[in-house]
């Protein structure tokens, strides 16, 4: 372990800590350290001729304009300091490790103004509305991080503009699907649709939205399924209550994420299925299909799972 000159890049504090740990692990005599520290401070740090303790040591650390400096620094990058999204590149460890190191480096302990500067850090209206919502009694630092640390846990089940998901119908635990030019034999004649044992690529659908939001509001937003295998829209035929298109959702408060269940609907018609089945030539399908009249009941329910 190498000790480093002080020269007011390093708060005094963890020095002095660094030096005792330093001095000990090469069996040096306590009453020896600080003999052999006050040396390693950097000529241009200038201290008082009696230092006779590390509490004084540290105190005319402290004094010197160097670390009035060193901690304005480290306010000033803290203020600037930016959470960046692991999906977006970034690493929620480090930035913790750094928020933390200049909290310290800065000398700001106090738990309100910390949670100040965390709250400057946040990337989206997302982050900042749930951290508001969440540190109202918030009283020590690991209390705050471990509020972050679940709001970003909550972030990466966020549904997106773009998300790719699968629908599970939670009476019957199958999943909602549809099979390029496949098609119903009789009435719209449209894609077939319908509740499949299998989570596979004809179970994947794209969320997409009218507006130009980033994440689906239960209160805000109407969007879309897109079938990933065909391109081609979940709707609801004109003069066939069978297949779908954009629905409301659910109405609740909060943004959609994974694991929800949701119902799905437009112009008050809402999607279905049950344990009935049909048969297109020698295949065998769970029947979904629309009603015009919702019964609260797990045949209208979806688990939206997302997938990536």
């Amino acid at each position: 372990m190498y000790i480093p000159k002080y020269d007011g890049n390093i708060h005094p504090d963890e020095w002095i800590n660094d030096i005792h740990n330093y001095y000990r692990k090469e069996n040096i005599e306590e009453n020896e350290y600080l003999h052999y520290a006050i040396p390693l401070v950097d000529p241009i740090i200038k201290l008082p001729s009696r230092i006779n303790s590390f509490e004084k040591l540290c105190s005319a650390l402290k004094d010197d304009i160097s670390f009035t400096v060193f901690k304005n620094t480290n306010l000033r990058k803290l203020r600037l300091l930016k959470y960046v999204p692991e999906r977006e590149g970034g690493e929620t460890s480090k930035f913790i490790s750094n928020f933390r190191k200049l909290c310290y480096n800065a000398e700001i302990n106090d738990i309100e103004k910390q949670n100040k500067y965390l709250l400057l850090s946040l990337p989206n209206d997302y982050f900042i509305t749930e951290f508001l919502w969440r540190n109202k009694n918030i009283k020590t630092m690991n209390e705050l991080i471990k509020e972050f640390e679940e709001i970003v846990m909550d972030d990466s089940n966020l549904i997106r503009n773009g998300s790719i998901v699968a629908l599970k119908h939670v009476s019957t635990r199958k999943y909602l699907s549809s099979i390029n030019n496949s098609f119903y034999k009789t009435g719209s004649k449209s894609q077939l649709v319908f509740a499949n044992n299998l989570l596979d690529s004809n179970a994947l659908w794209k969320i997409t939205f009218a507006s130009c939001k980033e994440l689906a509001s239960y209160t805000e937003n109407y969007i879309s399924l897109l079938h990933k295998n065909s391109n081609i829209f979940l709707g609801v035929n004109e003069n066939n209550i069978s297949p779908f298109i954009n629905r409301k959702l659910a109405d609740c408060l909060g943004y959609l994420k994974s694991n929800d269940v949701i119902y799905l609907s437009i112009n008050q018609v809402y999607l279905r299925s049950h344990d009935f089945h049909f048969t297109i030539g020698f295949d065998t399908f769970q029947e979904v299909a629309c009603h015009s009249e919702i019964q609260y009941n797990y045949n209208y329910e979806w688990c939206i799972e997302l997938i990536k």
